[in-house]
């Protein structure tokens, strides 16, 4: 029995001695002497298992498996941000977590589809420190070529480096939708077009047939009768939104060059910021012979070839 004690002290002792090792190799710096930075970035959503797998990957730490129990040992579950981070393998698991807890080098940005500039400069103002109020009328300028995505922009980004890198995404966006163009809409029209089409739908379906719809109001010269162009023109209201709901007889009977209910043809410029759905829709929209839409109280729209069949689902709908 003695013996059995014994062997086992000693198995237990074998293993503690193990597992501080382990443990001790875990803990320390990669090497000592380079300290040569690499550029190091967590997605967005990325668990901290994979991000220790990745640092492991990428030659900052020994053992990833560590690295999550000192995540969790030291209350930074959760806390790791997602960025671009600048790390050397001279760090330490411990001074690598707190490097990617303070702070990033770069900042994520999300923008919604169907935002016009003056609201993504409200969303840059919000996230970016070097924000200039002076940015919003730069960002006007380029109305409906603001690409809606998430953005990785450097804190000390300038307003053209935000133009730059999101027209370059919005120009490979609309190369990828060009693949499938059906008709001869001049990138211009498609964009304004799809500005349109992005505040009037919801569903990639709605989406399809407004772009027909509208498609074809333009085809016979019919106005496109799109209230989403009125609510650009009158602009941000007093409760902060920037699209009026329940317009008035007097909003809709205005002279602006923005009320398609009044004139017809495209507005001067895009009313919004398209996506790659909206932007698809109107270069490949579906034949139909619909001229009317509707929506229903739900956002679902209900189309129509005859001011009739429009006027029986305004009836059933309603306005």
């Amino acid at each position: 029995m003695k013996r059995f004690i014994t062997s086992l002290c000693l198995l237990l002792i074998i293993l503690a001695a193990a597992g501080a090792l382990w443990w001790i190799n875990g803990v320390s710096a990669v090497s000592g002497k380079d300290a040569a930075q690499k550029v190091f970035v967590v997605d967005r959503g990325e668990s901290t298992r994979q991000i220790g797998l990745d640092l492991k990957n990428a030659g900052l730490i020994r053992d990833p498996w560590v690295f999550y129990l000192l995540v969790k040992l030291t209350g930074n579950d959760g806390k790791i941000q997602a960025g671009d981070f600048r790390l050397n393998s001279s760090q330490t698991p411990q001074q690598i977590i707190a490097t990617m807890t303070k702070g990033t080098l770069d900042i994520w940005v999300t923008i919604p589809e169907g935002k016009r500039a003056t609201e993504i400069a409200e969303i840059l103002q919000k996230n970016l420190p070097s924000y200039d109020s002076s940015w919003e009328e730069k960002l006007a300028t380029q109305e409906g070529y603001l690409f809606p995505d998430t953005y990785l922009f450097p804190h000390d980004t300038t307003i053209n480096q935000v133009i730059s890198i999101m027209e370059n995404n919005f120009k490979a966006k609309y190369a990828q939708a060009q693949q499938t163009q059906t008709n001869k809409l001049t990138q211009a029209d498609a964009v304004t077009l799809a500005s349109i089409v992005e505040r009037e739908a919801i569903s990639p379906h709605d989406m399809q047939y407004v772009a027909s719809t509208l498609e074809n109001r333009l085809r016979i010269g019919m106005a496109l009768g799109s209230d989403v162009t009125i609510e650009y023109a009158l602009g941000k209201q007093p409760n902060g939104s920037w699209w009026k709901q329940d317009l008035t007889m007097t909003d809709l009977a205005s002279n602006s060059p923005y009320n398609t209910r009044k004139f017809a043809g495209l507005p001067p410029t895009p009313i919004s910021n398209p996506g790659l759905v909206a932007l698809q829709a109107v270069l490949n929209p579906p034949a139909s012979n619909y001229l009317y839409y509707i929506s229903d109280s739900k956002g679902v729209l209900h189309f129509a070839q005859t001011l009739d069949e429009h006027n029986a689902n305004i009836r059933k709908y309603g306005e």
